[in-house]
């Protein structure tokens, strides 16, 4: 969430940076400075209204220890007064700062400076790319029948049991998910983060703290009677475990890798883009966290970015970098890597990842903080990234690495699945 104080002192700024994310801010910003204008009145008469309340107890109390009842009387006539009007004042004040949240709320990150201006994902920058690009043409399959001919993936029998976007996964199928978790997992313990095995399940606040709620809510899957929500991700429960949190500065940076089933009613979603693997409602997702000093997160975010491409290059995918535009940015970062494998058989680059840099967005919001050398408390910075999102992954992997008679496993995954190839 952004700050009050910074919109006031960099209303302009604030409202060029929006509308690098087509997000058009003049009318709130101005809104919340008049509404903010208001309340610090109301704060001013409410400050007043205790400082003459608290001098006239004195005079009060003075009063009656030289036995003057009578004038204490009267002045306490006037103390009644002003409660009554402290009160008037503290609901004004309460329905003010409700009007103000209620619109903070509603305004997206700033996006950082290095983010290109664009409306949508045809804009994106592309700042790398490796690899070899599969030969196209007649021969290589689509996944989806890849699956039905190896009988590991069956997408019929999840819409029977569930509805579409809930696949069943088979045989070598569902050893290929647990090896390229288990690798995943691994490969993030490796580098220094620490692994925990969140919850599937969020309740309110924890979707307000990362931002899901109120901007996403409605494509997460709403468990009513309990009123929790399913995960989008892991980096909802993740980042939350540090929720109303101070944290040290030599703590810093926090690290937490999780594996975790992922939900989204991705609403809206229809045609030949969401065959197979391309997009589902449940799948699975490991995903790293970072919590840091504000001063190195971009250097974090270049971390991670380069483990997720280390995760590629050892599966043998062809892969591209995009740097993502203020129109494609989500709500909640101010900077954001997307990767893509290139799919042989649909021609096409498949998003598996995305590297984002919150900033003091998330914190603000879930008022995450650490003291820092001087003894003052401060925002974090927060970061995530999918490292990886399995279903596109799997996609490529099938897609890639077919042989017209058998599916190739990448090496750096033989110790995990046990097997070599897919026949």
């Amino acid at each position: 969430m952004l700050q009050l104080n910074f919109i006031r002192e960099n209303k302009e700024e604030v409202v060029r940076r929006l509308e690098l994310k087509n997000f058009k801010a003049d009318d709130a910003v101005e809104k919340l400075i008049g509404i903010d204008n208001e309340r610090r009145i109301l704060q001013k008469n409410l400050d007043e209204n205790y400082a003459e309340a608290n001098r006239l107890a004195k005079e009060i109390g003075d009063l009656f220890k030289k036995g003057l009842k009578n004038e204490a009387e009267n002045i306490r006539a006037r103390t009644h007064e002003l409660k009554q009007q402290a009160k008037t004042l503290n609901e004004n004040l309460d329905l003010v700062e409700k009007e103000l949240h209620n619109i903070l709320i509603l305004l997206p990150n700033l996006p950082h400076p290095s983010v290109p201006p664009g409306k949508s994902s045809e804009d994106n920058e592309i700042v790398h790319q490796e690899g070899i690009i599969p030969p196209g043409g007649s021969t290589p399959k689509p996944h989806w029948e890849l699956a039905s001919r190896y009988d590991i993936i069956d997408f019929d029998l999840g819409s029977k049991v569930t509805g579409a976007g809930f696949p069943f996964y088979k045989g070598k199928g569902a050893k290929l998910q647990r090896a390229l978790i288990s690798f995943f997992l691994d490969k993030a313990i490796e580098t220094g983060y620490v692994e925990v095995q969140p919850p599937l399940l969020i309740n309110e606040d924890s979707g307000y703290g990362t931002g899901q709620i109120p901007d996403k809510d409605g494509q997460m899957y709403f468990v009513g009677q309990d009123n929790l929500y399913l995960i989008p991700t892991a980096e909802v429960p993740v980042t939350n475990m540090y929720r109303d949190t101070i944290l040290r500065q030599e703590d810093l940076p926090v690290r937490n890798v999780a594996y975790s089933a992922c939900f989204r009613r991705e609403a809206g979603s229809y045609g030949k883009d969401v065959r197979g693997l391309n997009r589902l409602h449940q799948f699975d997702k490991v995903e790293i966290v970072q919590i840091c000093h504000p001063d190195v997160s971009y250097r974090k975010l270049e971390e991670m970015r380069e483990h997720v491409a280390g995760l590629l290059r050892e599966l043998g995918l062809p892969f591209r970098i995009a740097r993502l535009c203020g129109g494609d940015l989500s709500f909640t970062s101010a900077m954001t890597y997307d990767f893509e494998v290139y799919s042989a058989a649909q021609q096409k680059w498949l998003e598996v990842s995305s590297v984002s840099n919150f900033e003091s967005f998330q914190s603000n919001r879930m008022k995450l903080r650490f003291k820092d050398e001087y003894g003052k408390t401060r925002p974090a910075h927060t970061l995530n990234g999918s490292a990886l999102a399995l279903p596109r992954t799997v996609a490529a992997l099938l897609e890639n690495n077919q042989t017209g008679t058998e599916i190739m496993i990448p090496p750096a995954l033989h110790k995990y699945t046990g097997f070599e190839t897919i026949d």
